[in-house]
């Protein structure tokens, strides 16, 4: 079951940038990357507040949503990513179409090890979630910190 529940996220998420490209060109640059990349962000975050509400105590605790949540999670940090992030695709050439800061361009290295500690908090997460309210919240702090120093010091603040 979980290997089908992957496969299909996995086929959903290598679908975003084709979906993007089937809507066709607009009169902003790189509308389609921007969409692929937020569309992305939006199903991580949509699992995370699963997993978050579960730990903080918001949702009750329900292993198998739990697990189907991690399990989203750890396959969408397999994909491949890097066609939504085109040079120029940044908050410095688009303005408020994007948060994303230039240093991920200007620090491409960095941005890799934040991206890598990320997969590795998800695939922990992937490991822990099902086994318990308290295996969930062990893997909730990791998590959250990847998500939290990658956003801190590659996306513009909500302030």
């Amino acid at each position: 079951m979980r290997l089908i529940s992957r496969t299909m996220l996995l086929a959903a998420a290598l679908t975003l940038p084709l979906a993007a490209t089937v809507q066709g060109q607009s009169d902003t640059p790189y509308e389609r990357h921007l969409n692929a990349r937020q569309g992305y962000m939006d199903v991580l975050a949509f699992n995370i507040g699963t997993l978050g509400g579960m730990a903080r105590g918001n949702i009750d605790y329900d292993a198998e949503a739990a697990q189907t949540a991690a399990d989203n999670l750890a396959a969408m940090s397999g994909v491949n990513t890097r066609p939504f992030w085109p040079e120029g695709s940044d908050n410095a050439a688009l303005g408020d179409a994007t948060r994303a800061l230039p240093a991920i361009w200007e620090d491409p290295e960095g941005f890799g090890e934040a991206w890598m500690a990320y997969r590795t908090a998800a695939s922990d997460m992937a490991e822990a979630a099902g086994g318990g309210l308290d295996a969930l919240r062990g893997a909730m702090g990791p998590l959250g910190s990847s998500c939290g120093s990658c956003h801190e010091d590659f996306r513009q603040s909500d302030d």
